[in-house]
């Protein structure tokens, strides 16, 4: 079955300073994490997503289209990327939410994906 992880992180957790140890050991953990899905051969696809202020956010109100710079909604968390696993069951998913490094800080959302029609 797959699912799709979303990673959730307060957008203080992302170190804004590449440079500092607190940015390497949190790209570090990352890669890390990125490396094992990859070598276990559940992934089936995945993105880091540009930060929220890169965001343009679409609605039809009316029947007009309304266009806004940034999120809909102000959050503290924000989406920072998502992988699609295909895994046997949702245990084994929420086995790998959890060792995701979002969940350490903020959350990691588990959400079966629909199949084809």
């Amino acid at each position: 079955m797959k699912y799709v992880l979303l990673f959730n992180e307060p957008a203080t957790a992302i170190p804004q300073d590449p440079t500092t140890p607190a940015a390497q050991a949190y790209w570090g953990a990352w890669g890390a994490y990125v490396t094992a899905l990859a070598q276990s051969g559940i992934m089936v696809s995945g993105e880091g997503l540009m930060p929220p202020t890169m965001t343009t956010t679409v609605m039809m109100r009316d029947g007009k289209r309304v266009v806004q710079d940034g999120p809909y909604a102000e959050s503290k968390d924000i989406l920072g990327g998502f992988f699609v696993i295909e895994v046997p069951d949702l245990d084994v998913a929420l086995e790998w939410a959890a060792r995701s490094p979002a969940s350490s800080v903020g959350h990691t959302e588990v959400r079966p994906v629909l199949p084809p029609m």
